[in-house]
């Protein structure tokens, strides 16, 4: 059962994302950016190469997403905001992505209790 939710999420997670024009990739910083963060640290964060991140950003802020902005702690660095056009873009995303909202809605709380126990358990938590 656990693939079958998995294999259902990624299906839902995909097509939220295409419905915003987005590959899954993009969708992963972009809703990750409610706050200005580093390339190396959400690189960090998603598991990936560097390089990738700065692929990833390039196509976000062409599309007017985001903005890449001098890091004031660090002018050698940058940092990557959303734009207001990106908070759109995520919300609207989050809107799509309704999967997980509505399996957590046919449970009762205390199931919803019972499943956090489980996950956390079957994640070494």
């Amino acid at each position: 059962m656990l693939y079958e939710f998995v294999d259902s999420y990624d299906r839902a997670y995909e097509a939220a994302a295409a419905s915003q024009q987005l590959s899954v990739a993009q969708v992963c910083v972009l809703i990750r950016l409610d706050e200005r963060r580093g390339m190396s640290g959400l690189a960090k964060e998603l598991g990936c190469d560097a390089s990738n991140i700065t692929q990833i950003v390039a196509r976000l802020e062409a599309r007017g997403l985001v903005v890449r902005e001098p890091d004031p702690a660090d002018g050698r660095a940058r940092l990557i905001a959303r734009t207001p056009d990106g908070d759109a873009a995520s919300a609207q995303f989050d809107a799509a992505f309704a999967f997980a909202r509505e399996a957590q809605s046919r449970l009762t709380a205390d199931e919803q209790d019972h499943l956090a126990v489980l996950l956390r358990k079957a994640m070494g938590g």
